[in-house]
């Protein structure tokens, strides 16, 4: 009976989650930490001007806005909570106060979480970064090689 060796691609070095995440929440490139990540606000670059790496096909979608509220909200209904079994403020100085920090918070935060979700999806070779997009049928898969096999 012949034995299964387990495949492995060509560029399957392990890569660590934890930095590709800070580099991503630091709006760098996740692979070497040095290139700019955004274009823009919340636009992610076609590819590193650094490294090269391919950025486009990233899939944050919905996650990093549902992170940020859920951030976010545990913040300010806290302390909206706080501020009025305490103080008793008028209606009018809780709009003005925390109308403007949730803005604030959301407009520094989101940016931040979805760096560190292409810094994930990096990591983990999600939607692409592994060399192949498994959503894209036209994209040729890598030669497979026994696990084995010295690089």
């Amino acid at each position: 009976m012949a034995t299964t060796e387990p495949i492995t691609f060509a560029d399957e070095s392990k890569r660590d989650i934890v930095q590709a995440m800070r580099r991503g929440a630091a709006s760098k490139c996740p692979a070497c930490g040095q290139g700019k990540l955004y274009t823009s606000y919340l636009k992610v670059t076609h590819a590193c001007p650094n490294c090269g790496e391919e950025m486009h096909h990233h899939r944050a979608d919905d996650a990093p806005p549902y992170f940020t509220m859920i951030i976010v909200c545990h913040f300010i209904v806290a302390g909206v909570m706080m501020v009025e079994e305490y103080f008793h403020p008028n209606y009018w100085l809780h709009i003005a106060m925390w109308f403007p920090l949730t803005i604030g918070m959301s407009l520094w935060l989101l940016p931040r979480i979805k760096g560190a979700l292409v810094g994930l999806q990096w990591a983990l070779r999600m939607h692409g970064f592994g060399g192949r997009d498994s959503l894209d049928p036209a994209a040729p898969a890598p030669e497979p090689r026994p696990a084995n096999e010295a690089s």
